[in-house]
């Protein structure tokens, strides 16, 4: 088989992840953002606080 057959074939391939698979994890992740939207901001604004001080250190 030629290249060009073998990329036409993996083009038409029906396997892939539907539409409807995409939405139903974006909506997952949504809700789990909502539901630990506290949680997340303190890490993150303790992740920066760390950066920052840690970069005082070197300079």
């Amino acid at each position: 088989m030629s290249i060009k057959r073998e990329l036409e074939n993996w083009f038409k391939e029906e396997d892939g992840i539907g539409v409807i698979e995409v939405v139903l994890i974006l909506v997952v992740l949504i809700g789990l953002v909502i539901i630990f939207k506290k949680q997340i901001t303190t890490l993150l604004n303790n992740v920066f606080k760390e950066i920052n001080s840690q970069s005082k250190e070197v300079y």
